[in-house]
Parts: C-alpha cells; sequence; structure tokens
C-alpha cells in the first residue's frame, strides 16, 4: 500500500512538472512554429520563411520585454494598448513580404481566427454564467 502510494505521488508529481515547463499553453508560440503555421496557410517561399522568422522573433522579444513590465506592476490598460500596436506593426511588417496573393490568405486566416477567438470569449462568458 505504502509502495502504491509512493508512485501515485510520483506520478502526480512528475506530471505537474511536466505541464509548469510547458507554461500553461498561454504562452505565445516560438517564432519558427509561427511561421511553420504561416507557411501551411499561405505558402511561404524560402526566403519569405526567413524574413518572417525575423519579424515574429523580433515581436517575440518585444512581447517578453512587456511582460516583464507587466510584472512588475505596470499599468494594464496601457500594457493591452502597446501590445494590440505591435500586432498591427508585425502585421504590418508580414503584409510587406507577401504577394497579393498570400495577403489574401493571410487576410482570410486572420478573420477565421478572430472569429474563434470570438466565439470562444462568448462561450466562456456563457458558461460563466
Amino acid at each position: 500500500m505504502k509502495k502504491l502510494l509512493m508512485i501515485c505521488g510520483l506520478l502526480f508529481a512528475t506530471v505537474a512538472f511536466a505541464n509548469a515547463q510547458q507554461g500553461g499553453g498561454r504562452m505565445m508560440a516560438a517564432p519558427e512554429e509561427r511561421v511553420k503555421q504561416l507557411d501551411e496557410k499561405v505558402k511561404l517561399t524560402d526566403d519569405q520563411k526567413t524574413k518572417a522568422t525575423a519579424v515574429y522573433t523580433a515581436a517575440a522579444d518585444e512581447m517578453k520585454k512587456m511582460r516583464e513590465e507587466m510584472q512588475g506592476g505596470g499599468d494594464r490598460q496601457a500594457m493591452m494598448e502597446k501590445m494590440q500596436k505591435m500586432n498591427a506593426e508585425t502585421d504590418t511588417k508580414l503584409n510587406a513580404i507577401f504577394t497579393a496573393e498570400q495577403k489574401t490568405a493571410y487576410k482570410v486566416w486572420q478573420d477565421q481566427v478572430k472569429a474563434d477567438r470570438e466565439k470562444m470569449m462568448k462561450e466562456r462568458q456563457a458558461g460563466g454564467q
């Protein structure tokens, strides 16, 4: 019986540790993963992949700085505005490397992501009442 409890405790600790390492699932995907997703949606050339990786890496670095500021007691509303501005700048930089066809595919994809996010938020709000 003691062995069983010990094994269960170890298993629980291992699972908890593994989940903690993943950052809780709320972190932004790595730039390489974001480029991979982007490539699946808009079919990037190798040169575009390199440029998109640079754009996403710069955005990730900026986001990391913003999160550190927020943890230091920064103004949440101001932080949200900065993040929205940064996201718009990232979109502008990405659109600059796309062809007209890719811009259309990217817009369709972003609209779908936005619709999915809004749907999820509504479901959360409805479930919490």
